[in-house]
C-alpha cells in the first residue's frame, strides 16, 4: 500500500510542475518586469496567440481590404463569428471579431488572406516571434487551438513583451480596446474581456481557453504614463487577479518621461525623436537614474542608466524620419 501511494503522489507531483500557473507584470514603458512567477515555462497559451495574429496582419496587409470568405473556413472548430463561405468581409471587421470574439473562422480567413495558407502566415507569425525576442515561443496556427495535443507554445514573459509591442501600433490599441463593435454585415459583438467593463483604466487584452492550456490572459492597463501589462497561464480567477495586480502597479512604480519627444539640434543637425523615452522607477525612490547625451558617427546617442542596466538609443540625422533604437544590458 505504501508503495502505491507514494507512486500516486510522484504523479501527482510531476502534473502540477507541468502545469504550474505562471504570470508576469510588465510595465510596457521599458518592459521592467514588476513581478512574476515561472514566467519562463513554456506552456500552450490558447487563443491568446491571436494578439501576434492580429499585429501581424496590420502589419502585413491593408485594413481597408475586403474580398469573399473562402472554404478554408470550415476547417475551423471552436469559438466563432459564424462566417459564410461567399461572404464578403472586411480585414477591419475579422480583425474586431478575432480579439473580441476569438473567431477562429476568422483566424483562418485573416492567414489566409495575407499569406495564401495558413501554414506561411504561421512563418511570419515565429519570425516576428524571433524579432521581439520571445525566446521560447513556437506558433503552430493562427488560432491557438490545440492540434493534435500541441497547441501554440509560449511563456507568461513572451507574451507580456508581445502585448507592449503590439499596444505601440495605434489601430491594435484601438481594437484590442473596443468593448463593442458592429461588422458592415451587421454583426454586434461585445469583447470577452470582462476587465474594460469593470475596471476603467483597461486598455486591452485577449482571453483564451483550451482544455490543455486552460485559462488564459493578457490585459492592459494604463494610470498617467504607467502603461502595465498582466499576463496569466493556468489563473482560475484571472480576472480579480489581473485587477488586483495593475492596481499594485500604481501603488508601488510610476514612470518618468527622462527625454521629451520633440527636435533636437546637435552640431548643427537636427535629430527627430517621435516617442518620447520613458524609465519605469519604484514609488519609494530607491532605484537610481542618469542620462548621458552624445553625438557619434553622425548619430545622436542617449544612454539612459537605472542602477545597473543601460539602455541606449540611437537617432539619425533629420532625413531618417523614424528612429533607429536598440537596447544594450550591462
Amino acid at each position: 500500500m505504501k508503495k502505491v501511494i507514494l507512486f500516486c503522489l510522484c504523479f501527482f507531483y510531476t502534473v502540477v510542475s507541468v502545469h504550474a500557473e505562471s504570470y508576469c507584470v510588465l510595465s510596457s514603458a521599458d518592459n521592467t518586469v514588476i513581478e512574476e512567477k515561472n514566467m519562463h515555462e513554456p506552456q500552450s497559451v490558447a487563443s491568446i496567440s491571436k494578439i501576434m495574429t492580429a499585429i501581424v496582419a496590420l502589419e502585413e496587409g491593408n485594413i481597408d481590404d475586403k474580398w469573399q470568405v473562402q472554404k478554408e473556413i470550415l476547417q475551423a472548430v471552436g469559438s466563432s463569428i459564424y462566417l459564410q463561405v461567399g461572404q464578403e468581409v472586411s480585414l477591419k471587421s475579422l480583425l474586431y471579431g478575432l480579439m473580441l470574439r476569438s473567431g477562429n473562422d476568422a483566424a483562418i480567413a485573416i492567414a489566409t488572406h495575407i499569406s495564401g495558407s495558413e501554414e506561411e502566415f504561421v512563418k511570419l507569425m515565429n519570425a516576428k516571434a524571433e524579432e521581439l525576442g520571445m525566446l521560447h515561443t513556437t506558433f503552430h496556427n493562427a488560432s491557438g487551438l490545440d492540434e493534435d495535443g500541441i497547441g501554440n507554445i509560449s511563456t507568461a514573459y513572451d507574451m507580456a513583451l508581445l502585448m507592449s509591442y503590439a499596444m505601440k501600433n495605434e489601430t491594435f490599441r484601438e481594437i484590442a480596446g473596443a468593448q463593442y463593435y458592429t461588422s458592415e454585415w451587421n454583426a454586434r459583438w461585445q469583447n470577452k474581456n470582462k476587465l474594460l467593463f469593470q475596471f476603467p483604466f483597461t486598455t486591452g487584452g485577449k482571453t483564451g481557453f483550451t482544455k490543455l492550456a486552460g485559462r488564459t490572459l493578457v490585459t492592459s492597463a494604463k494610470n498617467n504614463l504607467t502603461e502595465s501589462i498582466v499576463v496569466t497561464l493556468r489563473q482560475s480567477d484571472d480576472f480579480q487577479f489581473h485587477q488586483q495586480k495593475h492596481k499594485e502597479v500604481y501603488e508601488n512604480v510610476k514612470t518618468l518621461e527622462v527625454v521629451k519627444a520633440g527636435t533636437y539640434k546637435v552640431h548643427q543637425q537636427e535629430f527627430v525623436i517621435e516617442d518620447p523615452i520613458l524609465v519605469t522607477v519604484k514609488q519609494d525612490g530607491s532605484d537610481r537614474i542618469n542620462v548621458y547625451t552624445h553625438f557619434k558617427d553622425g548619430e545622436f546617442i542617449v544612454e539612459v542608466q537605472k542602477n545597473e542596466q543601460v539602455d541606449v538609443y540611437s537617432y539619425k540625422a533629420r532625413k531618417a524620419s523614424k528612429n533607429v533604437w536598440k537596447k544594450v544590458f550591462s
